[in-house]
């Protein structure tokens, strides 16, 4: 946790108490509900439960998220979500708290609040008009011909309460959890890298809303229903370039020693290259997948390597945000640092020149055992997308053991 942060955030948010005080303040045990403003009119909320003094679950649809580095500090909370590099800075208050979500590094706060014993994500006031559940062909920023990108939505719906996801060719929305009032459906999602929230109209055969991503970015959407709509092939978005037959790179790990594939390492072996951030929450989702492939499939013919592209500002920083993410995941395959300073696609591109194109954190190239590149996939459907990921992840244990028994 990064203590000048957290020192900052407290000059601007403690209310001047005397520094006598020896117990601080502390959240009730108990239901919450967290409302992030987007703006003056539209909130963005999510439901969090205080276990214990020094730990709390966030909720969204079937996801729960365990937190538990929570500083209190006279009448100050901190609140640091696992694995990502941001916070929740706030005062205590009779019925919660007040305060801010910050990203420090990309310069973006949002106002938050809490309200004890909320026990509702959405307020609902009307009967739902139809049911959503199934797959909606989707397209985002319809009118922008630069912006524009199509999504697959998978949603299921028990009376007013909605859950699902948009799947893209870049990864999935994740766990997204609402209602539907009426003709009005509300989505959101908070899981401390993204506060997700989607607002549509919706008839039985179409939706026209808007995605708000934290106070800094919306969009519009359309959607029409489509059970047969199916995504571009994950699998042939990425390529190697004409003229290049293999992938190279020379990137440093913690202790700054520059890994390579020519390392003997690597030598006869099937690689997984894993292009990520650890600010990416699709990133997060694949990356506790192979973590937890590579322990129960322990064999001397494969290895994993991480290609970590980091916004945060500092190297020192980069790498404090890698060792926090492999130790939190238990992650026991190298990740390096390829670039810090920004999460540029483009820029992810230039250092990796064979490739045509890095569409998504995470990439992931499949390498045989004489080097030659079998596969790459773009973006990882997560737990999220219910059968997909399934269907992911015998699709991706098929395809190794494959290359490794060649």
């Amino acid at each position: 946790m990064k203590i000048y942060s957290l020192l900052f955030a407290l000059v601007i948010l403690v209310s001047c108490k005397s520094e006598k005080e020896t117990q601080p303040k502390t959240l009730k045990t108990g239901t919450y509900k967290a409302i992030l403003k987007v703006n003056d009119s539209i909130d963005m909320p999510f439901m969090f439960e205080v276990l214990s003094e020094n730990k709390l679950q966030i909720f969204n649809a079937e996801e729960v998220i365990d937190v538990d580095e929570i500083i209190y500090r006279n009448d100050s909370i901190f609140i640091k979500p696992p694995v990502f590099d941001s916070y929740i800075a706030a005062r205590i208050t009779e019925s919660g708290f007040e305060g801010s979500y910050i990203k420090d590094d990309l310069d973006r706060t949002v106002p938050i609040e809490a309200i004890y014993r909320e026990s509702k994500r959405f307020e609902v006031s009307n009967n739902p008009k139809t049911n959503v559940s199934g797959n909606w062909e989707t397209t985002f920023s319809p009118d922008s011909e630069a912006d524009r990108y199509i999504a697959k939505g998978i949603f299921k719906q028990d009376k007013h309460k909605v859950t699902g996801t948009f799947r893209t060719t870049t990864g999935d929305y994740r766990f997204l959890e609402g209602v539907l009032d009426g003709d009005q459906l509300k989505l959101s999602a908070f899981d401390g890298a993204h506060a997700f929230l989607f607002i549509a109209t919706v008839t039985d055969s179409t939706m026209q809303g808007m995605f708000y991503s934290g106070n800094h970015f919306e969009e519009a959407f359309v959607a029409k229903r489509n059970e047969a709509f199916e995504l571009p092939d994950a699998n042939n978005l990425t390529f190697l370039k004409e003229g290049y037959e293999k992938v190279a790179f020379s990137f440093p790990d913690e202790n700054g020693k520059m890994i390579s594939l020519e390392d003997e390492r690597f030598k006869n072996k099937v690689v997984l290259i894993q292009i990520m951030g650890t600010w990416c929450p699709n990133c997060l989702d694949e990356s506790k997948y192979l973590a937890n492939y590579n322990k129960n499939n322990k064999d001397d013919d494969l290895e994993i390597v991480g290609l970590a592209f980091e916004y945060t500002k500092t190297e020192d920083k980069a790498f404090a945000n890698i060792k926090r993410l492999k130790d939190r995941l238990d992650i026991d395959y190298p990740v390096l640092l390829a670039q810090y300073g920004s999460s540029s696609k483009v820029s992810a591109q230039e250092k990796l020149p064979m490739l045509n194109q890095v569409l998504s954190y995470p990439t992931t190239i499949f390498i045989d055992k004489t080097g030659k590149v079998r596969k790459i996939h773009t973006g990882f459907n997560g737990p999220a997308t219910g059968e997909k990921y399934t269907e992911f992840t015998k699709e991706f244990e098929g395809f190794v053991s494959g290359l490794m028994e060649e």
